[in-house]
């Protein structure tokens, strides 16, 4: 196992991804309420696009990540599963770009798939809302070398993330279409 990178600070730990976790949720929770409007040729459904790719590459990194720390090359999934939270934290500002740039978008599909596409979108919000703290805590596990404790919420973290990043993708493939 690695060497400690940190050194361990509960306390400041446990305010500081809970205090950068709010303030997370709730920007993003008052995106629904703001729109800025751009003018002339610029598509800010880019943005969207740059999602879905970025969502594409973190979901291959996690997987990455799981190949790695069970193959038992510490040092490369440290690497991997920092780039998957810088990747992570990059998708959260085209994110929010895009939808102060862009608003919202309704789902035109109908009968079936409408559902399908329902269920995919919440289940994705609720966990996508949910996984973040964890994210955070699993990585400060690892960065202090809590190996049992990092093992054991990275079991929870893992699935929820992948999920949370491959439904990103589905989801934009599945509005895309109705982009204006």
């Amino acid at each position: 196992m690695l060497e400690p990178i940190l050194v361990k600070n509960d306390r400041r730990a446990r305010i500081l991804i809970i205090v950068v976790s709010v303030v997370i949720f709730c920007a993003i929770a008052l995106l629904g309420r703001v729109e800025i409007p751009v003018g002339g040729d610029f598509d800010v459904h880019i943005f969207a696009k740059v999602n879905a790719i970025i969502n594409s590459v973190v979901s291959l990194l996690l997987l990455a990540g799981l190949i790695a720390v069970r193959a038992r090359k510490y040092v490369l999934h440290k690497r991997i599963m920092i780039s998957a939270i810088l990747l992570s934290v990059l998708f959260l500002i085209s994110y929010i770009c895009h939808h102060l740039l862009a608003g919202d978008t309704k789902f035109g599909g109908e009968g079936p798939i409408r559902y399908v596409y329902f269920f995919i979108l919440i289940t994705h919000i609720i966990l996508a809302a949910v996984i973040l703290p964890f994210i955070l805590f699993t990585a400060y596990r690892a960065l202090i070398a809590e190996w049992p404790k990092h093992m054991r919420l990275a079991r929870i973290t893992w699935p929820i993330w992948f999920y949370v990043s491959v439904t990103g993708v589905v989801v934009y493939l599945m509005i895309s279409p109705y982009y204006n």
